[in-house]
């Protein structure tokens, strides 16, 4: 199976080279020293699950040099979402499947004007992991699970194959006939731990126990179950609980990218999470004052101090 995958950073890099050790033909798409990195030396995976070390590794800045691929596996950041939509347009076939894992909501939906709803997926990436150094990522824990699934809920040959092709990979893979379900279970979490370990700039285990910033999660989390039920998904009743429940196990020394990049100085993805929890909130007449502070008191710093 040719997978391509577009942004070879914690994400696609972790999922990606798990694909290629169990036999896939994978073509990573980066840039800059990463790029270099990987082409020279190989792409090096380290941390709780072990070390792979990928050589050579193909990878390559220029998508249609690649040509069509059965999957990709789409790892951008959210705001170069249309610009890599339009770039990676030589890599699809009338059968490929590009399944974004970013995180927020809504990267398929943007997607589908540039691709075409038949070549769009639906995807979750559970995984903590980011670049150390150029070829290098590093895995905090051993959880890594990608949930993947046709937009309509069918049952495609294309994602069978790909199901088949993750059993032989070292990760946990879910085909989903509820892919809008999964993909709102995730925003909920997700969207609550980027913003409060960016805000306190503190990792995941100094957070969720604490008495005095608990309350903080699960007000910020009712507040993002509430617009899914307003938005008609369907969610599980006890969505709550199993949010908590999830958070509770993640890694301690765990921090959201989005706090990674704040300490790094980069650009964050706040519109897309607490701030798209405050803009579904006015158009749904979703009260979300948690998310709202979060977003304000992170909004200096959307697009990074590095520069």
């Amino acid at each position: 199976m040719r997978i391509a995958v577009v942004g070879a950073g914690g994400v696609g890099g972790g999922f990606g080279a798990a694909l290629a050790k169990a036999g896939a033909d994978v073509t990573f798409v980066a840039r800059g020293a990463h790029l270099t990195a990987m082409k020279n030396t190989g792409l090096r995976i380290e941390g709780g699950r072990g070390e792979t070390h990928l050589v050579p590794t193909q990878a390559t800045d220029d998508p249609a040099s690649i040509g069509e691929v059965d999957i990709v596996l789409f790892c951008v950041k959210l705001w170069d979402v249309e610009s890599a939509g339009a770039q990676i347009k030589p890599l699809v076939g009338p059968m490929t499947a590009v399944i974004p894992l970013q995180n927020g909501i809504d990267a398929a939906e943007r997607l589908i004007p540039i691709l075409g709803r038949e070549a769009v997926m639906g995807g979750v990436a559970q995984i903590s992991a980011s670049i150390v150094r150029p070829g290098v990522i590093v895995q905090v824990g051993t959880f890594m699970r990608m949930i993947f699934g046709e937009l309509d809920g069918r049952r495609s040959r294309r994602a069978e194959d790909f199901l088949a092709l993750c059993g032989k990979a070292s990760f946990d893979a879910t085909l989903s006939e509820e892919i809008q379900t999964e993909l709102w279970m995730k925003f909920i979490a997700l969207t609550t731990n980027a913003s409060l370990t960016a805000a306190t700039r503190q990792p995941i285990g100094r957070l969720r126990d604490d008495p005095d910033i608990r309350p903080i999660f699960i007000a910020a989390v009712k507040e993002v179950i509430e617009l899914g039920r307003a938005a008609k998904v369907a969610l599980p009743e006890d969505a709550l609980d199993r949010t908590l429940a999830f958070i509770g196990h993640i890694p301690p020394a765990m921090k959201a990218s989005m706090a990674l990049d704040l300490e790094r100085g980069n650009r964050l993805e706040l519109p897309w999470l607490s701030g798209k929890v405050v803009e579904f909130g006015r158009q749904l007449g979703v009260p979300t004052p948690t998310h709202a502070m979060l977003y304000g008191l992170l909004k200096p710093y959307i697009m990074g101090t590095s520069g």
